[in-house]
Parts: structure tokens; C-alpha cells; sequence
């Protein structure tokens, strides 16, 4: 058996960055004196007269990244989702929010395997934050071609987005001929009649490698994508929620505020179901090598068949 391609979805970010730049003279990219880790050196070999490296500054580079998207170009803001999210939040919600600028912001090196750079690096509150901005469109993409997929959907999409990278190289799993990314719209990675699990970004191929192993016991789950956390696929929520009445959702991130918190919304108010939310449970990461902190805070496919089982 073939081993399963792996890529890191930075490094998505960046090779995408450099195909719109070919396609549209209006892409400009921002970076905050991370080229290198975040990618889009990629698109500033090709395209340096576009590139704008600002600096450690990213207050800054974001506010340079609202007055561009007001000269109708269309910046891609890039920089470590807790410095893009967290560092920055007051500029991306007033510069940016409140005048519904057409902004991007690009954040790699999100949640826990960002690994040895250790809890102030890991972030895993931003989806929490994002989803706070009215208006602000929140993107989790789970593997190469969905991170490809989403950042040509940004483009397209008028308005400011919040797109989330990861450090690790995770399984390219949405490589199938018929995939469609659609903003706001889940992907069915696999039927069941027992469990919903839902899920997104790296965690994504853990849930479905997990849900091989509750197959084997017997348990039949089923696997959904949700790329796009806001807006969220409500209709895909129900559907599920009336289908299995037991829903999980994995998330690499902070299990107050993401993902398990826009679902139990979506439940609590228009189809009750039972709920369990697998994530980083109210605490700070650590340094390590970024598999082993997978699997310590429990986003692995054992620990996610554990937690799945004993929920059933």
C-alpha cells in the first residue's frame, strides 16, 4: 500500500498565493517578517513588486492591508494565527470589521502542532475571535487541496475572510475528482447511522481514520467536513442531528468558542441532540514535538475512537 500524501497546508497557502498572483493583477500580499514560515515567499519570488514585507508589526500590517482593499486591490494579510488573530484583533475589527473591507487574512501555525514553539505560539482561540466580527468569514481548510480551494474562494468572496493554516503536514484526503469547496458548505467524507462526527481542519483524517476503527467494533459513524465555521452549514448540522441524535466535533482548538460552540448553537436552538466536543479543554499548550501534542490532547484517531465509543 501506496503511503499517503502529506503536505502542509502553509505551504498550500503559499503556493496558491503565487497561482492568483499569476491570474489577478489586484492579489497583494502582506507579511510581517515571516515569509519564510508563513509561505508567501512563494508568491514574493514571483511577484516582488506585489509583496510587502511590514515588518514585526502586524497591527501595523494590517491597518497598511485596509487602506490598500480601499484602492480596490486585495490584500492577503499573512501572518501566525496568534499574532494575525491576537496581536492584531483591535485593528482587524475596527480597520477591517467595522468598514467591511475586503480584506484577507492569511494565519498559518494555528493550534497545538505548531509544536516546539510552545504555548504562546500555539493558538487556539482565533476561530473564537473571528467568529465574534460580524461579517468576518471563517475558514479552516483540512488538507492541500482544500486550503488551495479556499484561498481562490476568498479571492472571489467580497468581504474580509480569516483563513486558517497549520504547521504540520497533514494526509491529502479531499482529492477525489467530484470535490467542490463551497464557502458555508460541509463535505460528507463518509456515511453513518450511529454517530455524527464533525470536524475541521487537522483533525479531519484523524476523524475518518477513527471512524474505520468504531466501523470494526461496529459502530457506524458518520464523517463530516466543515471547512467553513462561519457561516456555518446549519442545514448540515440538523440533518446530521436528526440522522444519528449524537453529534462530536473535533477541533483543533479551543473547545470554548470554535467549532463544538457554533454547532451546540445550531442544536440547542433547531434540532436537540446529544453533544460531545473533542478539543483543547480550557488550557495552554507546551513545548513538543508536534505528533506527540496531537496525541497528549487527545486529537488522534485513538484518542478520537476512545472518546467516540464511550460516547456512544
Amino acid at each position: 500500500m501506496s503511503e499517503v500524501k502529506k503536505i502542509a497546508t502553509r505551504e498550500s497557502y503559499g503556493n496558491a498565493l503565487a497561482e492568483l498572483g499569476k491570474e489577478h493583477e489586484d492579489v497583494i500580499v502582506l507579511d510581517a517578517d515571516l515569509a519564510a514560515a508563513t509561505k508567501t515567499g512563494v508568491f514574493k519570488k514571483a511577484f516582488p513588486e506585489r509583496h510587502i514585507d511590514c515588518g514585526i508589526a502586524e497591527c501595523n500590517m494590517i491597518s497598511v492591508a485596509a487602506g490598500i482593499a480601499t484602492t480596490g486591490k486585495v490584500p492577503f494579510a499573512s501572518s501566525f494565527a496568534m499574532f494575525a488573530a491576537g496581536r492584531a484583533f483591535e485593528q482587524v475589527r475596527n480597520s477591517i470589521g467595522y468598514p467591511k473591507l475586503n480584506v484577507k487574512i492569511g494565519a498559518t501555525h494555528a493550534g497545538i502542532s505548531v509544536g516546539e514553539d510552545g504555548a504562546t505560539h500555539q493558538c487556539n482561540e482565533d476561530i473564537a475571535l473571528m467568529r465574534t466580527i460580524p461579517g468576518m468569514v471563517v475558514i479552516n481548510p483540512a488538507d492541500d487541496v482544500e486550503a488551495k480551494a479556499a484561498v481562490k474562494a476568498a479571492y472571489e468572496h467580497v468581504g474580509p475572510v480569516y483563513l486558517r493554516f497549520g504547521r504540520l503536514a497533514v494526509p491529502v484526503i479531499n482529492d477525489s475528482e467530484d470535490y467542490k469547496f463551497e464557502i458555508g458548505k460541509a463535505v460528507t467524507l463518509r456515511e453513518g447511522t450511529d454517530v455524527t462526527i464533525i470536524a475541521t481542519g487537522l483533525p479531519v483524517s484523524e476523524a475518518l481514520d477513527a471512524a474505520e476503527k468504531l466501523a470494526a467494533d461496529g459502530i457506524s459513524a458518520e464523517v463530516i467536513n466543515i471547512h467553513t465555521i462561519k457561516p456555518l452549514d446549519e442545514e448540515a448540522v440538523i440533518k446530521a442531528a436528526a440522522k444519528t441524535g449524537k453529534i462530536v466535533t473535533v477541533e483543533e482548538h479551543s473547545i470554548i468558542g470554535g467549532l463544538g460552540s457554533a454547532v451546540c448553537d445550531v442544536v440547542a436552538q433547531k434540532a436537540p441532540a446529544k453533544v460531545l466536543k473533542i478539543g483543547i479543554n480550557d488550557v495552554y499548550g507546551e513545548s513538543g514535538p508536534a505528533k506527540e501534542l496531537v496525541k497528549k490532547y487527545g486529537l488522534d484517531a485513538d484518542s478520537i475512537y476512545e472518546k467516540v465509543k464511550a460516547f456512544v
